[in-house]
């Protein structure tokens, strides 16, 4: 098997030994000299919240109930073939659209179109899924979603090793790591009032999206190619987009293999959510709304609290591993207390605690991964698209697992979420082997 290469002196020269050589001058550059302002990662990062806001307040909330109200019989399976396929569209989608960002030589940049175009594809495709009258049409918007919001965070992601010095990467993963859950309870308070209207519930996070990407996309000092840069594309270029060879990358492979076991963990709790507080809990469908915002906000402060002093402390001491190991242990023990809880409020001290992992996760799991990047200068998007299927492929995953579990035990939700924090715990362990970062 092969091996990366060790670490270098110093944290630069570390990252840059991982590519097997010397960076590319342009790479040298931005990794020693160019820091980033408050302003660039205030609208980087808020154009990263407002994706998640559209993207994930459907799974959180709206299709649920929009699947509920189509199809009141066959709800918890239709909601696994709509959020199933469309969760596989989402992992052919951002590798796709990484490689297309990484070859990108229009005069407007490489990133720039790609987030532009995406996003108003994106508010259309949920646009269909509000006035959709069969399941059918809603899993038809829901797979074109998925590739247009998965085009623009392709470019959002690849962004950060574009423009980001290596110095500065743990902080502004930090304040990244905190823009998933801001998107979320973001988009569960604004459902929750307008929750008599359908088309609001989809379109009005969607709308914001749309203001946030493009303000964002308009001020970015994108890269640019010339044609001449761009080689031809061949059949083994094609494979390639799907594809980092584990061997020759092994902590590239570790670092992806955690992130797969810890979104699948989540994907169990932010999936089957709605049905838990129903079903296991005993709430009504009205009050879903409202219930799930006070947990994802639980959630919520619980990961500002932590992410970005967490990317900051991993900056100051050069230590990326053991941050993402405790964060998975942590995720784990909230989830557990969730499968335990008797009540609401155990409920709300399970989603607490989640958060205080997923915090600490992912305020250095991003900035972790840039550091193993194969080559961040050249196909940083490609790859960041391989890395972004660990995130799409538990959404696949989970719907088809779930309902398994759940037949097995008589729809016991206990131990729905018992083996969701098992899977987690596995996020921690695949950290270790990583050899590269500390």
């Amino acid at each position: 098997m092969h091996s990366q290469q060790q670490p270098a002196d110093g944290q630069d020269a570390r990252i840059a030994g991982t590519q097997g050589g010397a960076a590319p001058a342009g790479q040298a550059a931005v990794d020693d000299k160019a820091r980033v302002g408050w302003g660039f990662i205030t609208l980087h990062a808020l154009a990263y919240t407002g994706t998640w806001l559209a993207l994930l307040t459907p799974v959180l909330v709206t299709i649920a109930l929009k699947v509920r109200h189509l199809a009141p019989e066959t709800a918890a399976s239709s909601l696994s073939l709509v959020l199933g396929l469309g969760a596989f569209f989402a992992l052919v989608g951002n590798p796709l659209f990484g490689r297309l960002s990484d070859r990108t030589t229009s005069r407007f940049g490489m990133r720039r179109p790609w987030l532009i175009g995406g996003v108003i594809c994106g508010a259309l495709a949920l646009l269909l899924i509000a006035t959709a009258q069969s399941i059918a049409m809603v899993l038809v918007g829901w797979c074109l979603a998925q590739l247009a919001f998965n085009a623009v965070l392709a470019a959002i992601i690849a962004v950060l090793p574009d423009q980001v010095p290596v110095a500065q990467r743990g902080t502004v993963a930090g304040v990244m790591g905190v823009c998933l859950p801001l998107g979320q309870v973001s988009g569960t308070y604004l459902v929750q009032s307008v929750a008599t209207s359908t088309l609001h519930t989809f379109m009005l996070p969607a709308s914001i999206c749309v203001v946030l990407v493009l303000v964002f996309a308009l001020t970015l000092r994108d890269r640019h190619l010339a044609p001449g840069e761009v080689e031809s594309l061949g059949w083994r270029d094609v494979i390639a987009i799907y594809w980092v060879n584990p061997r020759h990358y092994p902590d590239f492979g570790w670092t992806w293999l955690s992130r797969l076991f810890f979104v699948l963990g989540s994907a169990f709790l932010n999936t089957y959510q709605p049905f838990y507080l129903i079903d296991k809990l005993g709430h009504t469908e009205g009050q879903l709304p409202t219930l799930i915002f006070r947990g994802i906000l639980a959630q919520t402060v619980a990961i500002v609290a932590v992410s970005i002093l967490g990317g900051r402390l991993s900056d100051a001491i050069g230590r990326r591993k053991v941050f993402v190991a405790i964060g998975g242990v942590v995720y784990a023990m909230g989830l557990w207390v969730i499968a335990v809880a008797p009540d609401y409020p155990t409920f709300l001290l399970g989603m607490t605690i989640t958060g205080i992992g997923h915090g600490i996760y992912f305020a250095v799991d991003l900035a972790l991964v840039t550091d193993v990047l194969p080559n961040r200068w050249r196909d940083a998007a490609k790859d960041l698209g391989i890395f972004n299927v660990a995130n799409a492929l538990p959404q696949a995953i989970a719907p088809a697992v779930a309902p398994v579990i759940l037949a097995l035990t008589g729809g016991n939700y206990t131990w729905l979420f018992a083996v969701a924090g098992a899977i987690t715990l596995l996020a921690s362990i695949s950290i270790l082997p990583v050899k590269s970062v500390r």
